[in-house]
C-alpha cells in the first residue's frame, strides 16, 4: 500500500460516491435532532467506507438501516476505550497518542462490518495497520493540506480583480467578493468530505479485504 495509490483510489472513490454521500450527510443534518435515530445515523457516517470498499452503491438512505442501531452499544464502548487509550498516550509526550490513533483508526468499521465486539475491534485494526500507519498517515495529511491551501488562496483569487471607485463605495465588491468566497469554501468542503472517505475506503479495502 502506497501514498499515491491510496490517494488515487481514494479520489475515485469518493467523487463516483459524492452525490450519494452529499445526500447522507444532507439526511443526516435533517434528522440530528431525532432522538435514537440520530445514534444510527452517526454510525452510518462512521462506517460507510466499508461498503464503498467493495464497489457497493451506497443509497443516502442507508445511514436509516437498523443494523447501525443495533451497533449501539458497542459503538459507545468503542468510542470510550478509544478515547481514554489515546488520550493516555498523548499524556507520554504526544506520539503515542498519534500512533494508537492510526493504529485503531478501522477499529470502528471492523466493529459494524465484521461484527466484532470493542476489543477484538481494537486488536484487529492495530494488527491490521501494522507497518502501514505511516502511510495512512501521510495520506490524511496531504489531504489536509490541499485542503488547506485551496481554502486559503480561494480569497487571494476571488479578490485579485479590478474594482471601480463606485464599487468600493457602495459596498458591491465586498458583497459579491464575500459570496464568491463562501461559494468557493461550501465546494471546497462538500468535495473534502467524499474524498476523505474514499482514502478511508481504500485503506480499509487494501488493510481488510477478506480476498
Amino acid at each position: 500500500m502506497t501514498v499515491s495509490d491510496v490517494l488515487k483510489n481514494g479520489f475515485s472513490i469518493g467523487i463516483k460516491n459524492f452525490f450519494s454521500l452529499a445526500g447522507a450527510v444532507i439526511l443526516y443534518l435533517l434528522t440530528i435532532w431525532v432522538p435514537y435515530i440520530n445514534v444510527g445515523t452517526t454510525i452510518a457516517l462512521y462506517t460507510l467506507p466499508a461498503a464503498m470498499s467493495r464497489g457497493e452503491i451506497i443509497s443516502p438512505t442507508e445511514i436509516f438501516d437498523s443494523k447501525y442501531r443495533r451497533n449501539m452499544g458497542n459503538f459507545f464502548l468503542l468510542s470510550v476505550f478509544l478515547s481514554l487509550g489515546v488520550f493516555f498516550g498523548l499524556l507520554f509526550l504526544i506520539i503515542p497518542g498519534i500512533v494508537l490513533m492510526y493504529a485503531w483508526s478501522l477499529a470502528i468499521l471492523l466493529l459494524v462490518d465484521k461484527g466484532l465486539n470493542p476489543m477484538q475491534a481494537l486488536n484487529e485494526s492495530n494488527v491490521r495497520t501494522y507497518g502501514h500507519k505511516l502511510t495512512i498517515f501521510l495520506s490524511y495529511l496531504i489531504l489536509g493540506i490541499l485542503y488547506f491551501v485551496l481554502s486559503s488562496i480561494i480569497p487571494l483569487l476571488s479578490g485579485g480583480h479590478m474594482t471601480s471607485i463606485f464599487d468600493l463605495l457602495s459596498g458591491a465588491h465586498y458583497y459579491n467578493s464575500s459570496l464568491l468566497q463562501t461559494l468557493f469554501q461550501i465546494l471546497i468542503m462538500l468535495l473534502y468530505y467524499p474524498i476523505q472517505m474514499g482514502i478511508t475506503a481504500e485503506i480499509y479495502r487494501k488493510l481488510c479485504s477478506d480476498n
